[in-house]
């Protein structure tokens, strides 16, 4: 007798990628992601406020102080800023009529900022450079009490600059403005001396045998290994002393030397019989603030990065 078999089944057609069973609902990840938009939410939102006060009118803000929108809408809180509006449309729109020298305010920010940081980065590289890669008795202990500065707060070392920096007679110049603060930063020197003591050693050890000195390895080698931490550091130092202000008003109250920060303390002059003029503060604030905006949306992907202490791999 002949046995007939049974037909095999079909098999199950494959799912395309893509589609098949709905993904479950994550209660945690739901939480995650609405944490997540609250804080980006409450992140952003000064700046849009700090914005739509400077597009209004300084006059009519008081009309409707909690209008989501510019009140007035105007560019006239900007052109006060900029120093290119003239007395009379600056008090006719609730501005003080004082005069501001933008851009020599700019060029005083520019200047300080960038030679503190100059500064800071060479003199901290070079003592990370010490204190991670040459070997000399007592290393650790003077670099436990180097770093000890971390857990003193800024404010409490004014007082001792200040007079320091009066008695050399360098009160109202950029050299009583720069140095205190460019000398030394623990944060640097530790941020720097963690990622040197990762770096292999072999390249330094062989510039060694070939006759090279430790100036010539720290410039040669060391600098260009560590190039993404510095110019983490450089981002870093620069945006503090951008945004530096107690320090700046201490030490100085001359026009030629004073940075952005202290000029913006001109808006909070009152016109007569009016409001303080928050659209033009507002306006210069905004205009004092983009360059970092700017700094963080280009090196922020790095900073990230930097913060790791990856060394070389």
């Amino acid at each position: 007798m002949a046995v007939i078999a049974a037909p095999a089944a079909p098999a199950p057609a494959a799912t395309p990628r893509g589609t098949g069973v709905r993904r479950r609902f994550a209660p945690g990840k739901a939480l995650a992601w609405t944490y997540l938009g609250a804080v980006v939410l409450v992140t952003l939102f000064p700046f849009y406020w700090i914005l739509r006060t400077a597009l209004s009118n300084n006059y009519k803000l008081a009309t409707h102080p909690s209008s989501p929108l510019p009140v007035g809408f105007t560019w006239g809180a900007f052109e006060r800023a900029l120093g290119i509006a003239t007395t009379a449309q600056a008090q006719a729109q609730g501005g003080s009529g004082a005069s501001l020298d933008i851009l020599l305010y700019l060029r005083n920010s520019v200047v300080y900022a960038t030679s503190q940081t100059l500064l800071i980065v060479l003199i901290s590289a070079s003592g990370a450079y010490a204190f991670s890669r040459l070997h000399w008795r007592g290393r650790n202990l003077v670099f436990n009490i180097l770093i000890s500065a971390l857990m003193v707060p800024g404010v409490f070392t004014l007082l001792p600059n200040f007079v320091f920096v009066k008695n050399l007679g360098l009160t109202n110049t950029f050299a009583g403005l720069i140095l205190p603060g460019a000398l030394f930063q623990a944060f640097a020197l530790f941020f720097l001396r963690q990622f040197m003591l990762g770096l292999s050693s072999e390249i330094e050890e062989a510039a060694i045998i070939d006759g090279a000195g430790p100036l010539r390895i720290f410039f040669r080698i060391i600098l260009p290994m560590t190039a993404a931490p510095i110019a983490t550091v450089s981002l870093l130092m620069f945006v503090n002393a951008w945004n530096d202000y107690l320090w700046p008003l201490l030490i100085t109250n001359s026009q030629s030397v004073e940075p952005l920060t202290l000029a913006l303390g001109v808006f909070k002059q009152s016109s007569p019989q009016a409001a303080p003029d928050w659209a033009g503060l507002m306006a210069a604030a905004l205009i004092a603030a983009l360059p970092m905006l700017l700094l963080f949306v280009a090196f922020g992907r790095r900073i990230v990065n930097s913060i790791g202490f990856s060394g070389l791999k």
